[in-house]
């Protein structure tokens, strides 16, 4: 392992997120030069909310502006029309302009609890390439940059060579986006005295294109630096559950989802996310791992609350961490959990249970809540259900007009009488 001086540096690699970088020598002189570094990182607006893989980039930003560096905020308004090909097996759908805005709104928001945005020196700072590439002329790009890129480099990067090593089409437009981020760099380094891009592993090849574009265009060393993916331990992607996507928006993804996820942890994996997702010492996080059997539960409640208050704020995250002691150690329906609303004029026919469970977010179709109803998972206000054709009626329903759907032992909704 190469010894790193500067303090971001050291983080990164003791926390794991050190995988790539184009001069890690080189990066880490500037990087204790006495001035702050700028460093970038990309977001394609292509949902309305982030999910739990892109945590893994912002963090590095968050590292960075704690280690005295300033982060910029790339927002994808432009190369979102185009698309990226990497790590995919086939074309993103084409997203209009007003998708675009109405993503870019909702990632925004995320931002700010992560990163402090102002004027001063290391404040972070949020931009849009639509801002410059949507005023480029076509014909003097090509002529400007186009030079700088060949083919035969361009085919060599995974996220081209992977697409026609499985025969699947590659458009002409994606195979325009890794010359789009890599103007980005220039463009960056030009006006904000940008010197280093990051992010995760499956962008290295956009990454050292930007890197050599700013080099030869404008012969300033810059740097580039990666993460590896949100990997499990068992070499799974991580972030993803039956439902979907874990998003990181609250309206997306409850605060009390987002901790029972990150609770759920698999116990190889508690250290990993320890280094990654919290700020807690490497020391503490040491002894956290080392934790056996039914111990690793307290290491894994200190993560998820941890991560959630990094997330949403530590008013939110004692909440939720309230709601799940409740209802997992107490057995009752706590408030915070997951709640929908079902009028009271339905409940007079009755609802088929199986309907509920679907109708809750408990199970992805009609088919398999019954299955998880014959599996003997599912149960009303902790009782199992026994019959998958019976109804749910008001009957059902507790003094304060709520029940209570489980799944398994570790999802809970609760069901609320409205008007």
């Amino acid at each position: 392992m190469v010894t790193v001086r500067s303090e971001f540096l050291k983080v990164m690699q003791e926390r794991g997120f050190l995988h790539q970088c184009t001069d890690l020598e080189g990066l880490d002189k500037r990087l204790m030069e006495d001035r702050p570094v700028t460093a970038y990182i990309g977001f394609d607006a292509t949902a309305d909310s982030l999910h739990l893989g892109n945590l893994m980039p912002i963090m590095m930003l968050r590292w960075l502006q704690n280690t005295g560096h300033k982060p910029i905020v790339l927002m994808g308004g432009g190369t979102s029309k185009v698309g990226d090909p990497s790590g995919k097996d086939e074309g993103r759908k084409l997203l209009s302009e007003q998708d675009i805005q109405n993503n870019i709104r909702g990632i925004k928001s995320i931002f700010s609890q992560f990163l402090t945005f102002g004027d001063n020196k290391t404040d972070a700072v949020m931009v849009n390439n639509a801002d410059w590439l949507g005023s480029l002329n076509y014909i003097d790009f090509l002529r400007d940059f186009g030079k700088h890129f060949t083919i035969n480099r361009m085919l060599s990067f995974d996220s081209v060579k992977l697409r026609l090593e499985r025969e699947q089409p590659l458009t002409f437009l994606e195979f325009n986006y890794m010359i789009l981020q890599a103007y980005d760099f220039l463009e960056l380094s030009k006006e904000h005295g940008c010197v280093l891009q990051m992010g995760a592993s499956d962008q290295w090849g956009n990454i050292i294109n930007g890197v050599e574009l700013v080099r030869r265009v404008r012969q300033k060393e810059v740097f580039g630096l990666t993460c590896p993916l949100l990997l499990s331990g068992a070499g799974k992607k991580m972030g993803k559950t039956a439902e979907g996507a874990v998003w990181v928006n609250a309206e997306m993804f409850s605060p009390y989802q987002y901790y029972q996820y990150i609770r759920n942890t698999d116990d190889a994996d508690v250290g990993s996310m320890l280094r990654f997702f919290t700020e807690l010492p490497i020391a503490e996080i040491e002894k956290l791992e080392k934790l056996k059997g039914s111990e690793i539960n307290e290491a894994k409640k200190i993560l998820a609350f941890e991560v959630t208050k990094i997330c949403h704020g530590e008013l939110e995250a004692k909440l939720v961490a309230e709601t799940a002691r409740k209802t997992f150690e107490e057995g009752v329906a706590a408030e915070g959990l997951p709640t929908i609303t079902i009028p009271s004029a339905r409940l007079a026919g009755g609802i088929p249970v199986f309907a509920l469970f679907k109708e809750a977010g408990l199970a992805a179709s009609n088919a398999e809540a019954r299955r998880l109803i014959a599996g003997g998972g599912a149960r009303i206000n902790d009782e199992k259900v026994s019959d998958g054709q019976q109804s749910v009626t008001s009957a059902n329903f507790l003094a304060d007009n709520t029940i209570k759907l489980s799944a398994g032992r570790k999802k809970h909704v609760l069901v609320v009488v409205g008007e």
